[in-house]
């Protein structure tokens, strides 16, 4: 029960990062067209999954419940690949093919690329 309640907690606080995150980036950036916020957050919490990731698979960082708090929760309801599906589509139902197919390959090249970056970086710090 305490790790769901961790989890659960963890998710409230990934998603009200992700809501002010992505409309920050997207306000910046003036873009009413490609999801430059989702983007951001996507390429963000790859990249925290992947240092997290490595700090518990190598060096046994976490224990159980922080591991689920970080990575369920917290980067469960911060990145938004659900999102990200649902801004392809639209832009595909809008007519924009080559947008929907550069967000597409944008989050799929550059979101796990940030995941071998985070791992390459705690390998660095920590190793």
């Amino acid at each position: 029960m305490t790790r769901l309640l961790l989890i659960g907690v963890g998710g409230f606080l990934g998603s009200v990062a992700r809501y002010l995150l992505s409309g920050t980036v997207q306000t910046l950036l003036r873009s009413e067209t490609f999801p430059f916020g989702t983007l951001a957050v996507n390429v963000l919490g790859c990249f925290v999954v992947g240092l997290v990731s490595y700090l518990a698979d190598s060096r046994g960082a976490f224990t159980g419940d922080t591991r689920a708090f970080i990575v369920v929760g917290v980067l469960g309801g911060f990145t938004t690949f659900s999102a990200f599906g649902n801004e392809t589509i639209n832009l595909v139902r809008d007519a924009e093919p080559w947008l929907a197919l550069s967000n597409v390959l944008a989050h799929g090249v550059i979101a796990l690329g940030a995941v071998w970056a985070g791992r390459a970086t705690a390998f660095a710090i920590w190793r």
